[in-house]
This record gives C-alpha cells, structure tokens and sequence, in this order.
C-alpha cells in the first residue's frame, strides 16, 4: 500500500486497546535528515463550539502507530497523548 504525508490528513486515529477515537491526523513531523516521520499530531477538539478554543493536541510517537488502514490508523497510547512536544522532551 503506497501513501503519501498528505494522505494521513484523511486518516481517522483510534486506539487498539479501548478503541478510542482521537480524530483526524492534522499534522506529522518529520526528521529532514532521514526522512522519517517522527510523530503524528491530531488537532485537540473545539470547545464550546470554538469560543473557548481547543482542547491540548495529541501526540503519538512513530513507535505507537501500529496498522495502517484504508481510512484509519491503529495506535497503541504510550504515556499521555495530550502532553505537547515540549513537555514530552522534559520527561
């Protein structure tokens, strides 16, 4: 199966093990020296229909990506998805 960065947009994250929706992927990163994909990061929801802005955004390492599918992408929750990238690198 071919895919491209692009493709993951439409891609829907659930968890493998309670079969939590996380949403869309809305961004990946990338390592520019290897061309591997880093992390996948789903947009936090909208609260009170925007107003009050968005709840964190999830982060899933590369390692947690388990299966890839037609229209979704397995994951398997290692740590706290909702902590951004800066507080992972504290960890």
């Amino acid at each position: 199966m071919d895919a491209r960065i692009g493709d993951l947009r439409w891609k829907e994250v659930i968890s493998v093990t309670d079969g939590t929706r996380y949403g869309y992927v809305g961004d990946a990163e990338v390592d520019m020296e290897t061309g591997q994909v880093r992390t996948l990061i789903v947009p936090g929801r909208l609260r009170w229909f925007g107003l009050l802005g968005r709840e964190p955004e999830l982060v899933f390492p590369w390692s947690a990506v388990k299966r890839f599918g037609e229209d979704l992408i397995l994951v398997e929750e290692v740590g706290d998805p909702r902590l951004n990238r800066t507080q992972r690198e504290r960890r």
